[in-house]
């Protein structure tokens, strides 16, 4: 399925209002030309003029046609013409995820036509095409490989919020240089951050795993005046049940059998520090009652102990749950969600910060070529420009902790000095599947994206073919029951795999 994106350019609007037997245009030009299956019409014009073009393209064709109004201050604004161009296709592939896009270079403007080519070759990989009178209707084709992301410029109402939000925040610390990012939402988050570190109250973080949950407690500790005290880290999901309260707490000698000798717990631990508690909503709720009773009277009994030791510790909580479910689920206790939540933090997944992903990318190798560069043998990595595409085309849904290991993988597989679109596949390959039932289990009370959903199968299947095949496309055509080489070409080209 042949799916066509143009911007309606003034050329077009003539070609209509001419309504001659010769005028075309460049968008009717291609429909006559090429077979398509459907055309998706951008335009910045008015709503009339794009409804009577729309019409008139109707009369001469039977491709249907979708119209797209968007809303542009000037016909050369990038970031607006980004935007709009973005949404659309990101509409298109929901509706129609196995079809082929094909991008017309010619209407519109200039600015048009190089988001286009920065679109085609990058985040969505889709066939250019132009027209003119003296050669027709031909594929564009671009003799060089592009990597961009797209950075965006905060507007002048996200910048007053922002200032508005650091007003009263000290110098910046150096503890939040490590949190690298750009973009507003970063921006204001570590802001936030930067705020809650001088004020000596609880800290809850939420985010999805993976997303810094613990680099931000650091960063926090590290700016706070407590930061020459212990910062000690717990994981509230890898302690057993049955040890949660003498691990939090402490035990004295013969509390239980095992406890051979006293032992202080975590809380005692972090005296005069912070006690980073992740993944919170992991503790049994009788444990969560007696974090509740430490934290409201600062003073902790150590299991099998008759007095309680005053304490003086900051409490920084993460979870990837959602507490407010989990409290309505019975799992959580309420009191103690509002005795933790009094600085919030929301940390924004990675495909939600806007170009942030290839500063990340380059910190992040920089890191590893760094800590390998002891290592025998070892090159300074590189990435070429197809790799860093796929990097870029790939949704993370492990967020930064699995952009980290698929570069560390990367780096170890290359073998020269350049890590290639080949060795980031495999990387990629190598993820943990998702479990059956969030595909086929899940629950339909909320709607979902099944166009979504069908992708990110195909994508997974497509990288871990190329991985096992070592980049043979026969072969992978055969593996994935594809009928032909061509065919398989396709959809890695539609699928952004490399």
């Amino acid at each position: 399925m042949a799916i066509l994106l143009a911007w309606l350019g003034n050329a077009d609007l003539r070609a209509a209002e001419a309504g001659g037997p010769d005028e075309q245009g460049p968008i009717l030009g291609a429909l006559k030309a090429l077979p398509f299956d459907a055309l998706h019409l951008l335009s910045d014009h008015s709503i009339q003029k794009t409804r009577a073009y729309a019409q008139w393209v109707g009369r001469q064709s039977s491709v249907p046609l979708t119209s797209h109004q968007a809303k542009l201050t000037s016909p050369t604004s990038f970031e607006e013409i980004f935007r709009a161009a973005v949404g659309v296709i990101e509409e298109v592939k929901r509706a129609s995820p196995f079809g082929d896009l094909v991008f017309h270079l010619s209407p519109g403007t200039p600015a048009m036509a190089a988001i286009w080519l920065l679109l085609a070759k990058t985040r969505y990989p889709a066939k250019l095409i132009e027209s003119s009178r003296e050669h027709g209707v031909k594929e564009v084709s671009i003799p060089f490989e592009l990597s961009a992301e797209f950075a965006p410029v905060a507007d002048k109402q996200a910048d007053e919020a922002l200032t508005r939000l650091m007003m009263g925040v000290p110098p910046e610390s150096p503890a939040f240089t490590a949190i690298v990012h750009r973009c507003a939402a970063m921006k204001r988050t570590v802001a936030m951050a930067h705020r809650l570190a001088v004020r000596d109250v609880p800290v809850l973080i939420q985010g999805e795993s993976g997303t810094g949950k613990e680099l931000f407690a650091r960063a926090i500790h590290q700016a706070s005046p407590r930061n020459g005290k212990p910062f000690v880290a717990v994981n509230c999901g890898a302690i057993p049940q049955e040890l949660v309260d003498a691990e939090l707490f402490g035990h004295e000698k013969g509390a239980f059998t095992g406890a051979t000798a006293a032992r202080a717990g975590y809380f005692e631990s972090a005296d005069g520090g912070t006690l980073f508690l992740d993944e919170i909503g992991e503790l049994p709720l009788a444990s969560q009652v007696r974090l509740l009773r430490v934290l409201q009277e600062r003073e902790v009994t150590r299991v099998g102990a008759t007095r309680a030791k005053p304490i003086d510790i900051r409490v920084i909580a993460a979870t990837n749950r959602v507490l407010p479910d989990e409290i309505r689920e019975g799992r959580f206790r309420e009191d103690l969600f509002h005795r933790l939540a009094v600085g919030v933090l929301l940390l924004p997944p990675l495909r939600q910060r806007e170009g942030d992903l290839n500063i990340l990318i380059d910190s992040m190798l920089a890191s590893i070529n760094a800590e390998a560069a002891s290592q025998p043998g070892y090159k300074h990595k590189k990435l070429d420009v197809s790799a860093r595409n796929l990097l870029i085309q790939h949704s993370w849904p492990g967020n930064v902790r699995e952009l980290h290991n698929t570069l560390l993988r990367a780096s170890i597989w290359a073998v020269g000095d350049k890590i290639t679109t080949q060795d980031v596949a495999e990387s990629l390959a190598v993820t943990v599947a998702p479990k059956a039932d969030t595909i086929l289990g899940r629950p339909l009370d909320q709607a979902i994206s099944l166009p979504d959903i069908i992708g990110d199968v195909a994508r997974h299947y497509l990288e871990r073919a190329m991985a096992q095949t070592h980049g043979n496309k026969s072969e992978a055509a055969r593996i994935l029951g594809i009928g032909s080489y061509q065919t398989l070409s396709n959809w890695l080209q539609k699928y952004g795999v490399g």
